[in-house]
């Protein structure tokens, strides 16, 4: 279990959290959280692998028409989107994450390349809300084992079905870690 300890120690932007296979909290049950944002005060994330069913134009008049996917970022400001992507020289001021991976950046400037078709649409991803954590609250769920991490890729955040995400991200883990992928969300059942 050394590799256990080891990915649950390091608390770093561009990690994913990888939620333990019987994690009760039903925001986050077999989720992959991208750590955008870790520093002295808090984290902040957006959850990668829960698309939701209504599409973008739900949501923004701006891509009315377009049948563009929406994911649940997390259950913090559900009333905002954020979104991550892979065109840093089409859309300036992206936080580069890690990878390829930029959070952010200029809204129109994505809204205008999704129109006019420059920007295909697997390599950017809309989000309603973000994950966080307060001062050491991330660290304290590390230390119950609530989430296992490993460095994110942007195969892992943009695959193209998001429903294997999880398993993936588990995968990377190392072979030790391969019986979690078929675990039961209830431990009952086991």
């Amino acid at each position: 279990m050394i590799s256990y300890i080891r990915h649950m120690v390091e608390i770093e932007k561009g990690q994913l959290l990888i939620a333990e296979p019987f994690m009760k909290d039903e925001n986050f049950q077999r989720s992959v959280v991208l750590l955008c944002q870790q520093d002295d005060d808090g984290s902040i994330g957006i959850l990668v692998n829960k698309e939701i069913e209504h599409d973008i134009s739900f949501f923004l008049e701006d891509f009315s028409g377009l049948n563009i996917p929406v994911f649940d970022g997390g259950p913090v400001g559900k009333d905002h989107v954020h979104f991550l992507h892979q065109y840093p020289e089409l859309i300036s001021g992206g936080e580069h994450i890690i990878d390829n991976i930029y959070w952010g950046g200029d809204y129109e400037a994505a809204v205008k390349h999704i129109k006019n078709r420059s920007i295909n649409q697997t390599r950017i991803r809309f989000y309603l809300g973000y994950s966080g954590w307060g001062k050491n609250q991330l660290r304290k769920e590390m230390k119950h084992k609530s989430w296992m991490c490993t460095e994110a890729t942007s195969k892992l955040v943009f695959q193209t079905d998001p429903t294997l995400i999880w398993k993936n991200a588990v995968k990377k883990l190392g072979d030790e870690f391969l019986p979690m992928i078929n675990y039961p969300l209830d431990p009952s059942f086991n």
